[in-house]
């Protein structure tokens, strides 16, 4: 029995240390494939990493390679421009030394010639002496004496003959250019009859009922705050029934500040991120219609080859006014008006058309310089190569600069017809009132006007003067030098007839 339980426990041994080594054997195997498998992965995420170092390695090359020849362009772009001025310079300095060359031996031709005159003009004041001392003993008078007489004579004499050429000049001018001038002006006038569009610093919106100002104004007010800030535009929400009040001297700002309220009222979603979204939408649409509206208004004139950005800030005339007429309306009209009259006077209509529409884009710039608008323009028509007579014309249509062709006259005069006829534009009553007074207060300056009378809103002024102080050929003279100190110091649309009234009184009592 005891052998048997040896026995068995000898084999349980044996069992169990066979199933160690097995097991040993087992965990040793899974041991080395584990280390190699991580081995493995080890070396493929080494030589990842190593091509992902390499990538980068080579965009920054790449990069570093763009960046310096960029820099190198730049230099050698920056060396040209150098060489170009230092060669200009050259000439220049040359220029300089061959002018002082001239002037040198001008200076020295003057000397010689200054000489003669010098020595010529002594022999010519001996010779004066001689004869005047041989008419002072003929005549029996000394020569200051001669002298003031002769002044005298003549100064009365001149101002009598200077008064009739003036009168028989101007009828002449009257007879011979009054009629044909009228003739053309008329004619051109009549040809163009356009509408013009009066317009206001403010917009009413209207709405169906009060409750939308409310959902307008928003949670603290932050609604409005946003719609604000994203057009530029004051919103007046005020006890106007049905309506809210959109203040900006902008027309476009307004127009977009329009177009959003609209859309986001019909909408009905009103919260700062969808009134932002909405008002860059409506900006890209107005944007948009600016361009077409400019495009349709050169079609329309028959313009061609006009650069993109004018016929852009053409459009965005449709959107300014001056004294409160359209400003796109009276581009088209003076437009036309100058086709007519160029065609009239046997000048090249089409430049003349050109000319007309564009001589007020300097009123719509992207930015606003401190510069008067026909210079502005002059300098945006000669940024996009525009002609130089088309230039001048636009430059010159309000006298800041000469005139260097016969074109700009006539933008002058069609720019001036378009905007002075009666109800193209409206003037403030103050400064219509101001500007009457001034008007009369300058003719009561003159000696010898009695009263002065402002009539036909600005267009004519009358002027009563005394009998006894002014004569008729003085009346001419006067009436003369009135209109000249009003055209020199006074700003008015269109021209102010002056009328001088003299008249003698005989009155008598039968008792």
């Amino acid at each position: 029995m005891d052998t048997i339980i040896i026995i068995t426990l000898s084999a349980a041994i044996v069992a169990a240390a066979l199933a160690y080594i097995i097991t040993r054997n087992v965990v040793k195997k899974a041991a080395a494939k584990l280390i190699k498998d991580a081995s493995t992965e080890s070396e493929n995420i080494k030589q990842k990493k190593i091509l992902e170092a390499k990538e980068k390695f080579l965009d920054l090359k790449k990069e570093h390679e763009s960046f310096v020849n960029e820099k190198n362009s730049k230099i050698s772009q920056t060396e040209n421009r150098l060489k170009q001025k230092e060669n200009s310079l050259n000439q220049q300095i040359n220029d300089n030394q061959r002018k002082s060359k001239e002037l040198e031996n001008l200076k020295e031709n003057l000397a010689q010639q200054l000489e003669k005159i010098e020595k010529k003009s002594e022999e010519y004041d001996k010779i004066r002496k001689q004869q005047i001392e041989k008419l002072e003993n003929v005549a029996g008078m000394s020569a200051e004496e001669a002298r003031d007489f002769l002044l005298e004579s003549m100064k009365e004499e001149a101002k009598a003959q200077s008064l009739t050429y003036i009168n028989d000049t101007i009828e002449e001018a009257k007879l011979t250019a009054s009629k044909e001038a009228k003739r053309i002006v008329v004619q051109s006038i009549q040809r163009v009859a356009t509408e013009t569009a009066i317009e206001n610093s403010v917009t009413v919106f209207n709405i169906e009922n009060d409750d939308v100002k409310g959902r307008i104004i928003g949670r603290e007010g932050r609604n409005i705050r946003a719609l604000e800030a994203a057009t530029g535009v004051e919103i007046v929400v005020d006890d106007t029934p049905e309506a809210i009040v959109l203040s900006a001297f902008d027309p476009v700002r307004r127009e977009i500040a329009r177009l959003a309220l609209h859309q986001l009222v019909t909408d009905g979603r009103i919260h700062p991120a969808r009134i932002e979204e909405v008002v860059e939408k409506v900006r890209t649409q107005i944007e948009e219609e600016i361009v077409d509206v400019g495009k349709k208004t050169t079609i329309d004139l028959g313009i061609h080859n006009l650069h993109p950005e004018l016929v852009r800030l053409v459009g965005k005339m449709k959107y300014r006014s001056s004294y409160g007429q359209n400003l796109l309306q009276h581009s088209r009209e003076v437009a036309n008006l100058c086709a007519i009259m160029a065609a009239e006077l046997g000048l090249n209509s089409k430049i003349a058309k050109r000319a007309g529409l564009l001589h007020d884009i300097g009123k719509v710039p992207d930015d606003e310089p401190e510069l008067p608008h026909a210079i502005l323009g002059m300098k945006l028509a000669e940024k996009y190569k525009e002609k130089l007579e088309i230039c001048n014309a636009i430059g010159a249509h309000h006298d800041e600069i000469e005139m260097t062709s016969l074109i700009a006259p006539v933008i002058q005069v069609c720019d001036a017809i378009s905007g002075a006829r009666p109800g193209a534009r409206r003037e403030i009553v103050e400064s219509y009132i101001k500007r009457l007074k001034e008007m009369e207060d300058l003719a009561l300056s003159h000696p010898g006007v009695q009263k002065t009378y402002a009539i036909q809103a600005g267009r004519e002024l009358r002027v009563v003067v005394g009998s006894e102080k002014v004569t008729d050929q003085e009346a001419e003279k006067l009436s003369f030098d009135i209109a000249k100190k009003i055209q020199d110091e006074m700003t008015y649309p269109g021209q102010v007839k002056i009328t001088v009234i003299r008249e003698t009184r005989a009155i008598a009592y039968a008792k």
